[in-house]
């Protein structure tokens, strides 16, 4: 069986796929090349360059299986590719505990003004009062999503003495015996801080908006390592400047490109954002450790071997 690698992946993927017998071809291709041989493979591995729509997968005439290195799948028509008997894989397992420890150092990095006091003491200024910072305990920690990600931050904070509250309408029960599931009505009367961890879909599609800020009963710190998409960077701009927002972490922004590779510097939306002394950022690493690169790689290989196998 030969299996395209139409993107990046760490080396061992192919290492451990190539054991098992399978012809891997690391190749460097745009779209049109892409459909011009898929109907070569049984299977292929990418992550978010290639939108792979109706159009790609009709290409793969012999596709057994997808393999996407990362957990997003808005990259691919997961339910057409399905009804065509092709496997769609991912493996949210292995970034989830990259994706949690980032979320946690981007809020400490925020409650603490740590970004702020770090330029101004390289600038020879020394201010304490003016950068006293807020602790993670006694607050209550709403958390959007409880996959692989959300009980992975979930897990960090166990050490922080905070209420950790989840909304999630997919999962009706939790083992984590720290976390309360409730209602999303719950989380707008309790959360002081509150971290996405959802994918990106129609529903999910600017979840975070003007309408959706509002009906906080107090200001709260908002974290996003999910989607940029999933949230409206004008609507929380203005939740910032009234006070809603009390600050903003934000690893994905509205802006980037399908492969996340970069996003649109000319936007005024961003560069209000970047000039925000509110906000923390950072260009969508969460999940984006070497550790989390080698994990990836072998439960991807894992699913992929069990799949093109079955």
């Amino acid at each position: 069986m030969k299996i395209l690698f139409a993107d990046s992946a760490h080396p061992l993927l192919s290492e451990l796929l190539e054991e098992r017998g399978f012809q891997c071809d690391h190749l460097d291709l745009d779209r049109q090349q892409a459909l011009e041989i898929l109907a070569q493979y049984d299977a292929v591995v990418i992550r978010s360059r290639f939108l792979f729509d109706r159009e790609m997968l009709d290409a793969g005439t012999r596709l057994k299986c997808i393999g996407r290195v990362g957990a997003g799948m808005e990259n691919i028509d997961v339910s057409y590719a399905e009804s065509k008997g092709i496997a769609c894989l991912n493996a949210p397992e292995g970034n989830r505990n990259a994706v949690a420890e980032q979320v946690l150092g981007m809020l400490l990095m925020l409650m603490n003004n740590l970004r702020r006091a770090d330029a101004e003491v390289r600038q020879g200024i020394w201010r304490r009062e003016a950068n006293r910072g807020y602790e993670i305990e006694g607050k209550t920690v709403g958390i959007i999503g409880l996959g692989n990600n959300g009980s992975a931050f979930a897990r960090v904070l166990r050490g922080f003495e905070a209420k950790v509250l989840a909304y999630d309408p997919y999962t009706p029960s939790t083992q984590l015996e720290h976390v309360e599931l409730v209602e999303m009505k719950t989380i707008f009367e309790q959360a002081d801080i509150v971290s996405l961890h959802v994918p990106l879909s129609e529903e999910t599609r600017y979840l975070v908006n003007k309408d959706w800020l509002s009906r906080f009963s107090k200001p709260i710190w908002l974290a996003n390592a999910a989607r940029g998409k999933c949230l409206n960077t004008v609507d929380l701009l203005d939740a910032l400047d009234s006070g809603k927002v009390w600050g903003a972490a934000l690893d994905v922004l509205e802006f980037e490109t399908l492969s996340f590779e970069q996003a649109d510097t000319q936007s005024a939306v961003l560069q209000r954002l970047i000039q925000h002394e509110k906000v923390v950022l950072s260009p969508h690493i969460a999940g984006w450790t070497h550790e989390s690169n080698l994990k990836m790689a072998r439960i991807l290989a894992t699913k992929m071997i069990q799949s093109l196998r079955s």
